[in-house]
């Protein structure tokens, strides 16, 4: 009997809870941190270690990532590997830009294209092209070359891997900066896939 004493309450627990299979593919979508956020986050823990960034470096690098967490901690990163002592400027934020284009691409960037179908990296493209959006269902169904409807079921299984988001009723944006440019790195010809 005793064994059975909890049955029902954990039984509506477990059809609560997510399998590891679900949790896995959960994407949550991770705010950009405010600039107040994102400087304490580049600033202490250089300080911590005897490195000091200029407010300029810290503007400089808030700029360019949009304030995106992880995209600020591999910028700061490259930035304080390739400043020549210890105060950090604005000069070694623009030089870490190939090195830290780079890393994101191989680490973040080609990831996430390499789970997308050959059809929705074609949704993508015509994204990309379009530039960071937000931007209308219809200009992207324009520009990908089929009507909104047809190309619905591509968005909603994007949106469902977290590669964009709705963020008003009929628009899309990639979920993370910066991912537009990579694209058309990945593509420069977007006629390859049209």
């Amino acid at each position: 009997m005793l064994l059975g004493a909890g049955l029902p309450q954990l039984l509506a627990k477990m059809g609560d809870s997510k399998s590891y299979a679900e949790r896995l593919f959960d994407f949550p979508r991770v705010q950009a941190l405010s600039y107040s956020d994102a400087r304490k986050a580049i600033s202490e823990p250089a300080a911590d270690n005897g490195v000091e960034f200029t407010e300029a470096a810290l503007k400089a690098i808030f700029d360019v990532t949009r304030g995106y967490p992880y995209f600020l901690q591999e910028w700061g990163f490259v930035s304080w590997t390739v400043a020549k002592g210890p105060v950090i400027t604005e000069v070694d934020v623009v030089s870490a830009r190939p090195e830290a284009m780079r890393r994101l691409d191989e680490s973040f960037f080609r990831m996430r294209l390499e789970r997308m179908t050959p059809t929705e990296r074609k949704y993508i493209i015509a994204m990309a092209y379009l530039g960071p959006g937000p931007h209308l269902s219809g200009d992207i169904a324009k520009a990908y070359g089929a009507k909104v409807s047809t190309v619905a079921p591509l968005r909603s299984s994007l949106i469902a891997k977290g590669m964009v988001w709705s963020p008003a009723y009929g628009s899309t944006e990639f979920t993370v900066p910066l991912f537009d440019d990579f694209v058309r790195r990945e593509f420069p010809d977007k006629s390859v896939y049209e």
